[in-house]
């Protein structure tokens, strides 16, 4: 299996197994079709999975909540996840919610934001991976899944120290963060919530793991 992330820390989840590859892309687009591709073309994959952690959009559901991608919405265009692999994910994963994900090409920060993607899509989260690897799929001929623990819910609002923390290789910019606050101290609280939103889904993802095992739940679809 492939996954695609947006955070090292996610990568690294989803490879604990033999069984899956992951990439990281620090929420870069080209960058995540291109490593995608490449390693499509190196053959061997079966089956493409988009994991991690998302930003909440159906209001109500609290950070930690895992969502197995039943659908994914961009532009317009709505992609139907491999029912079967879907299907396995939900079952095997207590308390999960099912539903559509919302494509972004950036970071959906402010509640008013998140609320306008949920009344125009319906979707449960938002990330900005699995269009990516939806469309890939497709175009390959492969299966996909979203498998999706919400970090900030609907009603909690992201600073730029935040938004703007993350190398492209996936991995936290602390340097950056750390002069986002120097410049503008004032959002200190709001960080510290979404660190501890973070935490919660980052545990949220290893319970995922524990609970699948190899594979992440994919089945011979043949």
């Amino acid at each position: 299996m492939l996954a695609a992330t947006g955070l090292r820390a996610e990568a690294r989840v989803a490879q604990r197994s033999g069984r899956v590859k992951a990439l990281a892309c620090g929420g870069n687009e080209k960058r995540l079709i291109s490593l995608i591709e490449e390693t499509i073309r190196g053959g061997g994959i079966r089956g493409l999975i988009s994991f991690g952690i998302a930003g909440g959009l159906r209001p109500g559901l609290p950070s930690g909540t895992i969502v197995v991608g039943t659908s994914v919405v961009a532009n317009g265009t709505t992609y139907a996840a491999d029912e079967r692999w879907s299907d396995s994910l939900f079952e095997s994963l207590p308390r999960a919610e099912s539903g559509a994900i919302a494509a972004s090409n950036s970071v959906v920060a402010r509640p008013v934001e998140k609320q306008n993607l949920y009344m125009t899509t319906g979707a449960f989260a938002a990330d900005m991976e699995s269009h990516v690897v939806a469309h890939l799929a497709e175009q390959y001929g492969l299966p996909f899944a979203v498998l999706r623990v919400i970090a900030d819910p609907a009603s909690q609002k992201l600073p730029p120290a935040a938004i703007n923390g993350l190398k492209p290789d996936g991995t936290p910019d602390i340097a950056g963060v750390l002069k986002s606050l120097l410049y503008h101290p004032g959002q200190l609280p709001d960080l510290l919530r979404a660190a501890a939103a973070t935490r919660r889904a980052m545990r949220g993802l290893f319970r995922c793991h524990r609970f699948l095992g190899p594979g992440l739940g994919f089945a011979d679809l043949r």
